[in-house]
């Protein structure tokens, strides 16, 4: 089977890449099914997802050509596999971070949006053109990150979103220059790594349920949280870190 997505796992550190630079990793219906894969195939002893493009683009969005000669029943079928891919990503039990280059565009966003955060490279650039390609799309996680006003701006103008105003409004939370992008993004993933990866897990899923309702409720679901790590003692360990480090969790 032709490689679309690649996936390696080392010491605790998963990186998967989207690998169709020929193409410029745009999404087609393999790469939804090889990413949706990748991400429910990932062990217990994953920490932490660094989610890449392969070549000088991240993503240039769907495939169109794809598209040709196709009737609207496949083109909704490919629609849901890419849903399904953007799912994958976002419930993964670890953060996934996104390093973003190039072109981000259509997909890539939805792809970038879906990880818990994003570093992009100095250069890159954002669209979100789907209106003009006589589709919808990136109508839901988009607002979730920017606003609705911001994101109707956007969607409705197809206007070019540079790494550093993605960066203001959140779309992205750094930027680094271009040749240490990948740097930046192991020395993200090892920080997240040297974390008790259950504090980790609960971490992102209080913050990720908490979004979604109230705030008393949301404090009831951080306390549910507290109160899994009491009962895995393993907090006891982070304070003799603690105390060690003088301060410091190390």
């Amino acid at each position: 089977m032709t490689e679309r997505v690649h996936l390696d796992v080392t010491d605790g550190i998963a990186r998967v890449e989207l690998a169709r630079p020929e193409a410029r990793n745009a999404l087609d219906l393999l790469m939804c099914h090889q990413l949706r894969e990748a991400f429910e195939s990932l062990d217990d002893d994953v920490r932490v997802v660094l989610l890449s493009g392969r070549g000088p683009v991240f993503c240039a969005g769907a495939d169109l050509k794809e598209r040709t000669g196709k009737d609207a029943a496949w083109v909704r079928r490919r629609r849901v596999a890419a849903f399904a891919a953007y799912s994958a990503i976002e419930q993964c039990r670890v953060p996934v971070v996104a390093l973003v280059q190039g072109a981000v565009v259509g997909s890539g966003g939805e792809i970038t949006l879906a990880a818990d955060f994003a570093l992009a490279a100095s250069g890159t650039v954002f669209r979100f053109p789907e209106p003009h390609w006589g589709t919808v799309g990136a109508t839901q996680r988009l607002q979730r990150a920017i606003g609705k006003r911001r994101a109707k701006e956007l969607l409705f103008t197809n206007r070019a979103l540079d790494a550093e105003e993605a960066a203001d409004l959140g779309v992205v939370t750094r930027v680094v220059p271009a040749d240490e992008l990948r740097a930046a993004g192991d020395e993200t993933a090892a920080s997240i790594a040297k974390a008790p990866p259950l504090a980790i897990s609960l971490t992102k899923r209080a913050v990720d349920l908490g979004s979604e309702t109230d705030l008393d409720r949301g404090i009831r679901i951080e306390l549910a949280a507290i109160e899994q790590c009491l009962a895995d003692g393993g907090w006891r360990d982070g304070v003799a870190r603690f105390t060690a480090g003088n301060g410091e969790p190390r």
